[in-house]
């Protein structure tokens, strides 16, 4: 349709008409236009959008992928992505029509993205690579299963990179007391590293803890929310995953603990965090505490390291010890295999006796 300029102000408009996917025919209007050029090519664009059409920018089509995207994933992800996309992605394929995208674009954008050295002249890490390759390849899934994309080019050249897995560091339960015993004089810090060491829960579900997830009856607390902070605000979102909803029980020492220290804070809600502090707050004071107790450094996220490791220890199965943190048993399996006492000498002990029955 063609553009119309307004007499008023000399600005341009375009009236479009579309059809919604019940098939109800609409009109749109978008104004404030500085060139007659402009309006037709934000129609054209939209119209495209609209249709589904593959001969569109992929500029235009991650609008598509991104308005998705919004209603199916975190806030926090969607920050991840598009921090990726726009800062290494759309550079290099944002102008090229998305149907003419080929296998030897996206082994020229990899080249790119192998050969990058930042001031200090180190490349991207190998799991950044990875992830990079990852993010690329999603989006022309998306367009392959839901805009009829005739294959995927990412998919054909195979990825880049390898994912790292970063070393995994614990305490065992010496060094947890001795860092527990120097960090008594800040009761804040206590009670959350008590909580993360001996419910194996991860920090942003322990900073997401009220009152009312407590059941002291029972000896319970309910995970079923997470912490975080996003561009200078508090969210407090749905868990990691499904499998993250779940109730722990405490041993009685802890559900005493955490009991006095609830009846401490003067003037909690029920609905309150319990544990106002950041994640900043957290490191810090690790930092602190394995400095002053004389125990090797490790990240928060270790303490849940060493409440399973703990476990296996103990010797609890995989599939008990994920239900009690929040992880599918497999995973349990393959993390944390080392840890797992072999059982290869009883399989052949056994193996042996059953041959000889035969005998």
């Amino acid at each position: 349709m063609p553009a119309y300029r307004n007499k008023e102000n000399g600005s341009w408009y375009v009236m479009t008409n579309y059809t919604e996917v019940a098939g109800e025919h609409k009109q749109k209007c978008k104004r404030g236009f500085t060139t007659k050029r402009e309006a037709l090519e934000w129609e054209r664009k939209f119209q495209m959008q609209r249709d589904g059409n593959l001969n569109m920018t992929f500029a235009d089509f991650v609008e598509i992928y991104d308005r998705d995207m919004r209603n199916r994933l975190k806030r926090s992800s969607l920050k991840t992505k598009k921090n990726i996309i726009e800062g290494r992605i759309l550079p290099y394929f944002g102008k090229k029509k998305l149907n003419e995208i080929t296998a030897k674009d996206v082994r020229q954008w990899q080249n790119e993205m192998l050969a990058y050295r930042d001031e200090n002249g180190n490349p991207y890490s190998s799991s950044y690579l990875k992830t990079l390759h990852n993010q690329l390849s999603a989006i022309f899934n998306y367009a392959v299963k839901n805009y009829d994309l005739h294959s995927n080019p990412a998919a054909k050249v195979g990825n880049m990179g390898t994912e790292e897995r970063k070393e995994m560091l614990f305490w065992t339960k010496e060094e947890y007391l001795k860092f527990s015993e120097v960090m008594m004089d800040k009761p804040m810090s206590y009670y959350a590293f008590q909580m993360l060491y001996w419910t194996g829960m991860r920090e942003g579900e322990l900073l997401a803890l009220t009152p009312a997830d407590f059941d002291f009856e029972k000896g319970t607390v309910r995970v079923n929310k997470t912490y975080q902070r996003l561009d200078g605000q508090d969210m407090i979102t749905s868990p990691k995953t499904k499998k993250s909803n779940r109730i722990i029980q405490m041993p009685e020492f802890l559900c005493t603990e955490m009991q006095e220290f609830i009846k401490m804070q003067y003037g909690l809600k029920e609905t309150d965090r319990v544990f106002t502090v950041t994640k900043h707050y957290l490191h810090h004071e690790m930092e602190r505490g394995a400095k002053e107790a004389g125990v090797k450094r490790i990240r928060i996220h270790d303490l849940r390291h060493s409440h399973i490791s703990l476990l296996i220890d103990m010797g609890f199965s995989a599939v008990a010890i994920a239900d009690r943190v929040g992880h599918e048993s497999i995973e349990i399996t393959y993390r944390y295999a080392h840890l797992f006492p072999s059982q290869q000498q009883e399989m052949a002990r056994q193996l042996d006796s059953l041959n000889k029955e035969g005998d």
